[in-house]
């Protein structure tokens, strides 16, 4: 049943990726006059990049893998998207920007680096990357069996408390759910039309789009689910680091603009609210 969850999740990915990219203009232009769409938060947290061999887990559609590739990374990602890869050759190779993509459930590549002996410095992964995972020790297992000796995992992402709340910033639903899947029928949305310019950073086109016809399930985990599962398969947690704001993306209606694409609640709201996670793990 979760093959067939993530062929599902692929499948609404490969609709959505398209409009998202048509939202976003100049990428390749942006990136080759030395552009960047990564935040101060993911740069802090993996240290001096240069000449550093980077493995970028769900890599979508190769602009923040490419950033990396600038700041001097020699960078590898991985998604399970057809359309965001295709995407992410074709960027790099518009930017003259050296990056490998590779197709493929992370977790089937786990298992092929591992037995061929692929070894990394840096494992990296971002912004709504968690929910798509089904079973989070397989996760932490395959990015330890990955990591050079001393090479370290970085995760900035969405706080789990975020999972809680309704568009009205109402507690309205669970922490986690065991890690059962939840299925979505309106699919992957639009997030790139809500968000505007504050993600596409290149520039922005607006138009509406079409409904995503491809359901989804989401995976709903909690930071504890997180964090044990990284101790488990034997990395050590080096800094956790909560953030009462958001990068970027504008996941809730009514959230206020700051400085540097931070978005914040609504001033209605309780602020200092913890809405973003930084983790750095190192494979001791």
């Amino acid at each position: 049943m979760l093959q067939a969850a993530h062929e599902q999740n692929r499948c609404s990915w490969n609709y959505m990726t398209v409009i998202h990219n048509r939202h976003k203009v100049n990428q390749a232009e942006y990136l080759r006059s030395g552009g960047s769409t990564l935040f101060p938060e993911e740069l802090e947290l993996l240290g001096a990049l240069k000449s550093k061999k980077l493995l970028h887990l769900q890599c979508n559609s190769g602009q923040d893998s490419l950033s990396l590739v600038q700041m001097g990374a020699v960078v590898t990602g991985v998604d399970i998207s057809d359309e965001a890869i295709s995407f992410a050759r074709q960027l790099a190779s518009d930017a003259g920007l050296k990056a490998e993509f590779i197709r493929a459930d992370i977790y089937d590549w786990f298992r092929q680096a591992a037995e061929a002996g692929q070894r990394f410095d840096i494992a990296f992964s971002s912004y709504g990357a968690l929910c798509w995972l089904s079973d989070l020790q397989l996760w932490a297992q395959g990015i330890r069996s990955v990591l050079n000796p001393g090479g370290k995992f970085v995760l900035v992402e969405f706080h789990p408390f975020l999972q809680m709340l309704d568009d009205d910033w109402r507690l309205a639903g669970p922490y986690t759910v065991e890690g059962k899947p939840t299925i979505y029928e309106n699919g992957i949305g639009d997030y790139v039309a809500m968000s505007g310019e504050m993600l596409a950073v290149s520039g922005y086109v607006a138009f509406e789009a079409p409904p995503n016809p491809h359901a989804v399930y989401e995976f709903q985990w909690g930071m504890g689910d997180i964090c044990s599962a990284l101790i488990d398969a034997g990395l050590r947690i080096s800094k956790l680091v909560e953030y009462p704001y958001i990068n970027g993306c504008k996941m809730f209606p009514r959230m206020r603009e700051l400085p540097g694409r931070r978005l914040v609640p609504p001033e209605d709201v309780p602020q200092n609210l913890p809405l973003m996670i930084g983790i750095t793990a190192i494979n001791a």
